[in-house]
This record gives structure tokens, sequence and C-alpha cells, in this order.
């Protein structure tokens, strides 16, 4: 399991955020990896634009955007498996995102904790986790 890096106290800013200064593809979106903050677990991926950035800063409620839906998507609101942002960040080419959170439940819409539940091994898929239960 990946580990979790705590920031040193010595970290000094290097400058104001702007959401425009992130790099969004041609559709405006920008991949965010959602991760456990407490053991680092890789959650799930989902697509954000600069509102849903924005939105997700302002309120601590990590917020994505719903390619299927057209609609902004805040995480848990519906079924109540919310993800609480604890830190923001950004890749060297700020083309992607990582947010690092509290999760509650399962952060896959299949009921399981993670959507990378699936591995290959020797050329075949293999199943990893099951869906949780309530």
């Amino acid at each position: 399991m990946q580990k979790v890096f705590t920031m040193s106290k010595d970290v000094v800013p290097s400058g104001s955020f702007d959401v425009q200064d992130l790099k969004f593809d041609s559709a405006g979106l920008i991949p965010c990896i959602a991760q456990d903050a407490d053991n680092g677990e890789v959650l799930m991926m989902a697509w954000m634009n600069a509102e849903s950035v924005a939105r997700t800063l302002e309120t601590g409620r990590v917020t994505y955007w719903s390619r299927s839906r057209q609609s902004f998507w805040v995480k848990g609101e519906s079924s109540g498996h919310v993800q609480t942002l604890v830190d923001f960040r950004l890749d060297c080419d700020q083309d992607c995102l990582l947010a690092l959170v509290h999760q509650e439940g399962a952060a896959c819409h299949t009921h399981r904790r993670s959507c990378f539940y699936t591995a290959v091994r020797d050329g075949e898929k293999t199943e990893l986790m099951t869906p949780m239960t309530d």
C-alpha cells in the first residue's frame, strides 16, 4: 500500500493558486485522482472542470463534473458516500489533480471501496474486492 507523506513544516508557499493556471483538456476537463488521506489507498478517478475545482476548495466537499450527466456531482450527495477534502495537490505539469480525502463508505458506484478492484495477473482479470455492505 502506498504511504501518504506528510508535509514538512519547512515547506514554503510558492504563490497564490489560480484555477486558470491548470491545464484543462479541449473539453475543459482535468483528471482528479481521489486517494484515502489516512492509508494511501487510491479510490477513484473522475473529471473536474474549473468550477468544480473552485467548489471543492470552497466547500471541502469533493465536487466532480459528470460527463454523462453534464452536471456537477458532489461525491456522496445521493449515496451518502461522502468525500471530505483533506489536501488538494497538483502534479508537476498542472494537468492532473490529487485529492486526498476522508471517504465515507464506498468510493465506487459498484459499492466497492475503490474503483480499482480488478487486477490483471498472468493475463487474467482478478477481482480483488467484493461490494461493501451497509
